[in-house]
């Protein structure tokens, strides 16, 4: 069972597109269960709708799944883990302030030591348990032994248990911390390897700690991805444009693109230009640099143009807003000049729209007011040939107003390549 558990607190990270592509990669060659599990029970950064959000990504991207759960439904059994884990004394109530563990954290940076819970409420007795109408939190006892796990990428990880706090389980609120709900969602829906970004690794012998403090015994396979970094060598962050998977979108970039891009960096692949189904045939985790990845929006609109030639011309039509296998055939020609499917329909857009020119207005009426007389050309020798004959220009007095009155535009792709594909549009296109 593999999952891919998004908070609904904002946009889909790229980090985040990349940990559920590589999940569904991998449950689809293992043949295994894939599950979305929305973690949805920090109430206050909870964003309206940011749930259907994430799940209509992973519908653009093909990532399909097998369940979708939703973290706040598991409550109850929240609860009764950590009164499980209480009964068992491996848990205990904490009836500390805010202030005093304030004043415990200022001690420790004074003193130049990690922060360690004191210990204060360690030994509070069932009695002083019952008789205290203060709120409390729960926290686990720090484990006696050292935490292990094995990770595909980084190898055998050792965590001493001196260095793993008596962390908060339960708040006050009496909802689940991140990594308590975590882990026990991992054991009830039996989840087997977990693939997720490196800067949860620090939470993972927490997690381990938990499931084994409540007696669970099935091993969890871990992978843990090295973090992506932006052009000046810093972790991208949700305030870089390109970290959104719907800015990239927004902007341009094809679905089939932001998967072969994500997937290739820093992995070795076999080719640079694949399919996710092609993927699904030589992926493996263990081909993943364990060093961080760098992105490079060049590289991603290279292999963005490469996929704008490779799809159907009557799909690339309809992502532009058209409807023509001409139109498709037409724009994969922009890819001498553009790298997203916005800045190509920018273009067709300029050819369908008004024609003027600062420079060769003049000349352009001139044209216009012959095309209007002429007989319909199959060939772009003869419909230039005629244009020329009859208003007299030469040269570029010619050239750059005729390109103009087909495109809108003073350069681009050759005449001669766009006429057979826009010939018969000319009516609409010539205004």
């Amino acid at each position: 069972m593999y999952r891919f558990a998004p908070s609904p607190t904002g946009d889909m990270h790229i980090g985040n597109l990349r940990v559920a592509i590589f999940n569904y990669i991998c449950a689809t060659q293992n043949n295994e269960k894939f599950i979305i599990r929305i973690e949805d029970s920090d109430k206050k950064r909870n964003i309206e709708g940011k749930d259907r959000d994430i799940l209509d990504i992973l519908a653009i991207f093909g990532i399909a799944y097998d369940d979708v759960y939703y973290q706040s439904k598991n409550l109850k059994y929240h609860l009764q883990f950590a009164s499980s884990l209480m009964d068992k004394k491996k848990a205990f109530a904490c009836f500390c302030t805010e202030e005093a563990l304030e004043h415990e954290r200022d001690r420790s940076k004074k003193q130049k030591k990690a922060y360690r819970y004191s210990g204060k409420c360690l030994h509070v007795s069932k009695e002083e348990l019952l008789d205290n109408n203060l709120s409390f939190t729960i926290r686990i006892k720090k484990p006696q032994t050292n935490i292990t796990f094995k990770d595909t990428i980084k190898g055998d990880m050792n965590f001493n248990g001196d260095e793993i706090d008596s962390f908060i389980i339960m708040r006050k609120d009496k909802y689940p911390t991140y990594n308590f709900a975590c882990a026990t969602d991992d054991m009830i829906q039996g989840v087997t390897h977990i693939i997720r970004g490196e800067d949860h690794i620090s939470n993972t012998p927490k997690q381990e700690l938990i499931r084994r403090s409540l007696g669970y015994e099935k091993k969890i396979k871990y992978t843990h991805l090295p973090i992506i970094l932006n052009t000046i060598g810093k972790k991208m962050s949700k305030r870089d444009d390109v970290s959104s998977a719907k800015w990239l979108l927004d902007q341009g970039y094809m679905p089939e693109a932001i998967i072969n891009y994500l997937t290739l960096l820093g992995n070795k692949t076999p080719t640079e230009i694949f399919s996710l189904k092609e993927a699904l045939e030589w992926f493996k985790l263990k081909n993943i640099s364990k060093s961080p990845a760098q992105f490079d929006i060049d590289k991603l609109r290279f292999i963005n143009r490469e996929h704008i030639k490779l799809i159907d011309d009557i799909e690339l039509s309809k992502r532009i807003g058209f409807t023509g296998v001409n139109i498709g055939k037409l724009a994969k020609l922009y890819t001498q000049q553009c790298s997203t499917t916005a800045e190509i329909k920018d273009k067709i857009d300029t050819i369908f729209a008004p024609k003027n020119s600062d420079n060769y207005q003049e000349n352009l009426n001139v044209l216009k007011a012959i095309f209007k007389k002429a007989p319909y050309f199959e060939e772009f020798d003869e419909f230039k040939k005629y244009l020329s004959e009859k208003s007299g220009l030469k040269s570029k007095n010619f050239f750059k107003p005729l390109r103009i009155l087909l495109t809108g535009q003073e350069s681009g792709p050759n005449l001669a390549e766009i006429y057979p594909l826009i010939k018969d549009y000319l009516k609409d296109i010539v205004k």
